[in-house]
């Protein structure tokens, strides 16, 4: 549990606050009403926002809302360079998995196969142009593996 310490504002943990009262015989577990009769505030677990893809959340500090303390979280844009090993390993991964999808079907184009070759040879030049989909490598669509 953290505590907000009235008078200066500071932000402890529950032990920290405990050991600013030595002498003082404190519930277990701490009660609000304990809490504020010492000159402290509970903070409460506040709300989180949202994140895009780009962005991280991280704690800034608390915050009042009405008469409570809250932890205040914001979402925080990445650096262009986190932004691209983002996409970098996005890509990687849609690879990967296009990759797995053209060897479980490579059998299809042996001679002697049993299919409509020239269906799953469409396919399959469908998956090896996911890369060049515009919204590769967040915004693909796969293409339907014939029957």
């Amino acid at each position: 549990m953290e505590i907000r310490i009235q008078s200066t504002g500071a932000v402890v943990q529950e032990q920290e606050f405990r050991a600013m009262f030595p002498n003082t015989s404190l519930p277990v577990p701490l009660t609000e009403t304990a809490i504020n009769g010492l000159g402290g505030d509970i903070v409460f677990e506040g709300p989180y926002p949202v994140a895009t893809r780009y962005q991280t959340v991280v704690r800034q500090g608390v915050i009042q809302i009405g008469d409570k303390w809250h932890t205040n979280y914001v979402a925080v844009d990445l650096s262009p360079e986190a932004c691209a090993a983002l996409d970098a390993q996005q890509a990687a991964s849609v690879r990967q998995d296009r990759n797995a999808r053209l060897a479980a079907c490579d059998w299809t184009q042996l001679p002697d196969a049993p299919v409509d070759s020239a269906t799953w040879a469409t396919y399959r030049q469908a998956l090896r142009d996911i890369t060049a989909q515009p919204g590769f490598p967040w915004d693909i669509t796969w293409p339907v593996e014939p029957q």
